[in-house]
């Protein structure tokens, strides 16, 4: 045992880089450390150690659990200091604002000084660094919707939802309404109509059947023309994922625009905004590692066809060179109503400080391609696991049946639901949003453990009522 612990503290074991030591943090070399020895007059790292008595030394083997992830990590302290902490229920609610995970690093880097900036960084030469980080921003809100054009982010997913309702109608000539799915989230919708009635925009519902966008009505509407635009969402509000082809040829016939309202998240799988044709995509960029923090801070994304830009509210910042021919970084286009008369702005849409563009920025580039596809992933098989084991209790049945879904579904329920989400409140779940008198919404990310699946299930089917 004594040679066992001899060989841990040896210099060779606490190097990072070279030597492949086991302290694969340390960011000392063998050479860094073989100076730091000589400069001390000592021979080895053990050395260091030897006026400890020999009795007051420990020999025996670590205590310490199997290596941990960080959410895992986290959730072992959370548990520690359970009892004495306020209760936070594990979440399988959604509805537009959902649990996902987030590195520590992320937090970490927004809460530097230098982010928390107060306005919009109009002079170039000093606000490179803001610049730079925008510029990125919009380069993977560009590639992760699929179309050409991003802007420097929005208030969040609904006002961004609503502008792209404005730019429908301010690129129509002889349009008479704009047409919004019912499928659409009930408060986005909300949002929209809002801005609508205010600026006098006529807005048309499109109904649902099974849970998704009336086809039939809509080719109706479509045929009659006058159409601006088509908003849709995907996922759409009741998680199902709709099948949009088509359409945007038929919108395009009527010179329209064609919009949707996407969960940034999903897109690492789904078929992305620009490969169902649409002109305009929006959403909230909440699934991208913000905390819920009780419904916001969010970030609206808008992206566009290339076509569009100079219809796109808000700013764009765009990459060019300085006179000694090095990158820098501009806005490029800032048609609002404080450059130009309020009259011709696309939007008087206010300043965004972008703090939360930056905090999904970070993340984006920590996660990369293959950490967002397998979180998705991850949440679809935790989202059909909890319902098919739903469906076996005996007390649930399809609201929709046979519509394909992500990672959140509707399903009806034979008891009061009331009760039975007070049951699993008392028992430390928030299981899912009642949408309808029998029928719940829920919603698994891949914080959710397996085992939380299993006990919320086992809570479900102990309930009495």
């Amino acid at each position: 045992m004594k040679e066992k612990q001899d060989a841990k503290v040896t210099a060779p074991s606490l190097t990072g880089r070279a030597g492949g030591g086991s302290f694969k943090y340390f960011p000392h070399t063998e050479e860094d450390l073989q100076e730091m020895l000589k400069v001390t007059g000592v021979s080895s790292v053990h050395d260091l150690f030897a006026d400890v008595p020999e009795a007051a030394r420990f020999k025996r083997d670590y205590n310490l659990l199997p290596a941990l992830s960080e959410s895992d990590l986290r959730l072992f302290f959370e548990q520690l200091t359970h009892p004495l902490n306020t209760q936070q229920l594990i979440c399988f609610a959604g509805a537009g604002c959902y649990d996902h995970y987030a590195p520590s690093v992320v937090q970490n880097l927004i809460e530097r000084s230098e982010f928390l900036t107060s306005y919009t960084p109009y002079q170039a030469e000093i606000s490179q660094g803001t610049l730079h980080y925008i510029f990125e921003y919009q380069s993977m809100i560009a590639e992760l919707t699929g179309l050409d054009i991003s802007n420097a982010s929005m208030y969040d997913g609904a006002t961004a939802t609503a502008e792209a309702m404005m730019m429908a109608w301010g690129n129509a000539k002889k349009a008479t309404r704009v047409l919004v799915a019912e499928t659409v989230d009930p408060k986005v919708r909300r949002v929209v109509d809002t801005y609508a009635h205010y600026h006098g925009v006529p807005l048309q519902l499109i109904p649902t059947k099974n849970g998704a966008l009336d086809r039939e009505a809509l080719d109706k509407e479509l045929a009659e023309g006058g159409v601006a635009g088509v908003i849709v969402q995907q996922p759409n509000y009741y998680g199902i994922v709709e099948d949009y082809t088509g359409i945007a040829d038929q919108v395009h016939e009527q010179k329209g625009i064609f919009v949707i309202n996407a969960n940034p998240s999903d897109l690492a799988i789904l078929k992305t905004p620009g490969e169902w044709g649409a002109d305009v995509a929006v959403g909230d960029g909440q699934s991208l590692g913000i905390p819920m923090t009780f419904g916001g801070p969010g970030v609206g994304f808008m992206a566009c066809t290339e076509k569009l830009i100079r219809k796109l509210p808000g700013r764009i910042v765009g990459q060019t060179l300085d006179n000694r021919g090095q990158r820098a970084f501009v806005l490029t286009l800032q048609a609002r109503e404080q450059h130009i008369r309020r009259q011709k702005a696309t939007s008087n849409i206010c300043s965004n400080q972008s703090l939360m563009a930056l905090y999904v920025t970070i993340y984006l580039a920590l996660m990369g391609k293959e950490g967002l596809r397998e979180v998705a992933e991850i949440s679809y098989a935790g989202a059909h696991s909890l319902r098919d084991k739903l469906l076996a209790t005996g007390r649930f049945k399809e609201t929709f049946p046979g519509q394909p879904f992500f990672n959140e579904f509707c399903l009806d329920y034979d008891g009061d639901l009331d009760s039975l989400l007070a049951e699993a409140t008392e028992c430390g779940y928030l299981a899912g949003i009642k949408v309808g008198e029998k029928t719940l919404m829920l919603a698994v990310t891949e914080q959710r453990t397996p085992e939380e699946i299993d006990e919320l299930v086992e809570i479900i089917k102990e309930c009495k009522n």
